[in-house]
């Protein structure tokens, strides 16, 4: 079916809630194993056409963001999600007591019990309302971004639409485009700064609330991080300001004499070469017909998964005005569809769409059609980005049908952006455990916070001429923070992740391919380190992985260079 044709009715909360009580009883006075667990299946199926409703609504919200319906579903929905939770709690209780648990566990596999615990930590229905909020909140933030108009060239653009100005070849339109985003950020200061101080006292009394000292421990829970401490990440981080951030200096190094600059500010830092940044050859169709031609050649599985994208309209690709920032990829779980939401705005991001966002599609694809246990369909968010990440190394053969002559230019830049991405990543990470580490921080502090941390992980760059990312503001553009606290270090640790499957498919394509394949149908059936180590390769939190890992894909960008 069509993503036209599919039609969104709002949930009858009430009758769900009965069903989910209902649901609960029959599990508690079950008889036998085999009772609980048809109970279960049906609480899978009857949350699969909660959350393919309220994914319709997500998604059509997102892609005009001044529809009035569908804003005012969302705001809807964005109240009963909390007490979905609740229902859901109550139902995971009687279920991790059960006494046909060992049976339960045979059927189902551990990890679900082992992920329900960490839920069941992480939700009181005392805290209902302040969920709620969060999410009013986190909306708000998405709306106010989004409604950004900027005046540049004689034109009015949309934030995503300033992107080729970024890397236009004249530093001077390069500075024009930063100064018109930072513009509006500097407009819109005090609500930003409002918002995201009401977000972060919000998630402090939640995590209060459940006998936490801040939101630290509580994200850690929230984020289903089963198999590695928070004193495990503060491990990671350390290795890339070690080992890789002396690497990234030298990548920046290296792109400044490229562009023949004696210093090198922020807005150099997407001009990769000094004719211009690899761009996409051609229109925004002519884009999606090579992503079809690049699946069909990759495998036949590729092959069936891109013509049901296409066919089935389960792409909204082009920027426009009232259209939410960013780019993601959601599930309508009841079709067993993905679906991939993106601003096309003519650089090489375009082409990530059809290779990142494409990936996480296509492990869904996967999933829904080999994995019977909803739970276990996708894994933690750092096993579910590296299926994203390591599908734009491994698609590499067919570069040349986006970018043209401008291939090596790519494949060059992509990565070297994959190296200096995890610093960042890191940082934005890093940044977060101090601001919930002291949620009393101002405004200023927080920007204080980010410009020191800056130094420590993008050393290289100067903030000089730009009023607000020179304040230290310019984290406010990035939604993750607002919106998924503490996600971001999982795209740090799967970027770790995807430079192995670049390295072996340098070495032998169908063999990185087949070991690709074996991690995306393992779905969310392990956990990270072991769906790493299941496919022999290294977690990216063991000593040393960071310094092997980085240093082979650096060597790679240093013998193209010469190329």
């Amino acid at each position: 079916m069509k993503f036209s044709e599919m039609t969104y009715t709002r949930p009858d909360m009430d009758q769900l809630f009965a069903q989910l009580d209902q649901l609960t009883a029959r599990l508690e006075q079950a008889a036998s194993g085999a009772d609980q667990l048809a109970a279960y299946r049906e609480k899978e199926a009857l949350l699969s056409g909660f959350d393919t409703q309220a994914s319709i609504c997500a998604i059509r919200h997102t892609v005009d963001t001044r529809d009035k319906f569908y804003e005012e579903e969302e705001a809807y929905l964005d109240q009963q999600y909390p007490l979905v939770s609740e229902k859901c709690q109550a139902f995971n209780r009687a279920l991790v007591a059960s006494p046909f648990r060992p049976e339960l566990e045979e059927a189902l596999g551990k990890l679900v019990f082992v992920n329900i615990e960490l839920e069941l930590k992480s939700f009181s229905p005392e805290i209902v309302p302040l969920m709620q909020e969060e999410n009013r909140l986190t909306t708000e933030y998405q709306k106010l971004y989004a409604s950004a108009r900027v005046e540049f060239m004689g034109k009015t653009l949309t934030i995503a639409q300033l992107g080729p100005y970024k890397q236009d070849p004249d530093r001077a339109v390069r500075k024009a485009a930063l100064e018109a985003e930072g513009g509006f950020f500097d407009q819109h200061q005090e609500e930003f700064d409002q918002l995201f101080d009401q977000l972060v006292k919000n998630r402090t009394q939640q995590a209060q609330k459940l006998g936490f000292e801040n939101y630290v421990p509580l994200s850690f829970l929230r984020m289903g991080r089963n198999c590695y401490s928070p004193e495990d990440l503060d491990g990671f981080r350390q290795q890339v300001v070690r080992d890789l951030v002396p690497l990234t200096t030298q990548v920046k190094e290296r792109q400044k004499k490229r562009l023949g600059l004696e210093s090198f500010t922020l807005y150099d830092d997407p001009l990769k070469f000094k004719d211009g940044s690899a761009k996409p050859q051609g229109t925004p169709e002519e884009i999606m017909a090579a992503g079809k031609t690049m699946y069909h050649e990759l495998s036949e599985e590729t092959g069936k998964f891109i013509d049901l994208m296409l066919d089935n309209q389960l792409f909204d690709v082009l920027a426009k005005e009232g259209k939410a920032p960013g780019g993601y990829c959601t599930s309508l779980p009841d079709y067993k569809y993905p679906f991939i939401f993106s601003n096309f705005n003519g650089t090489s991001g375009d082409v990530d769409v059809l290779t990142h966002e494409a990936g996480h599609a296509f492990a869904g694809y996967v999933a829904a059609r080999s994995i019977e246990t909803h739970a276990l369909q996708w894994p933690t968010m750092e096993g579910a980005e590296t299926h994203s990440m390591s599908m734009e190394f491994l698609t590499a053969p067919w570069h040349h049908l986006f970018f043209g002559p401008m291939t090596d230019k790519y494949e060059l830049s992509h990565a070297e952006d994959a190296l200096t991405f995890i610093p960042y990543g890191c940082l934005v990470d890093h940044f977060q455990h101090e601001v919930y580490s002291r949620p009393e921080m101002t405004p200023q502090e927080r920007n204080d916070t980010w410009a020191r941390l800056e130094k420590l992980y993008r050393p290289y760059l100067d903030m000089k001429d730009l009023p607000f990312y020179g304040r230290g503001a310019g984290w406010q553009r990035q939604t993750h923070i607002y919106q998924s606290p503490f996600y971001y270090i999982d795209y740090c640790l799967a970027q770790v992740m995807s430079l192995q499957f670049f390295a072996l498919s340098l070495e032998d394509r169908e063999k990185a391919w087949e070991k690709y394949m074996a991690f995306v149908r393992l779905g969310g059936t392990k956990t990270f380190v072991d769906l790493a180590h299941a496919v022999d390769l290294r977690s990216p939190l063991d000593q040393g992985c960071v310094k092997d890992v980085c240093q082979a894909a650096f060597q790679w960008t240093e013998q193209h260079l010469t190329e």
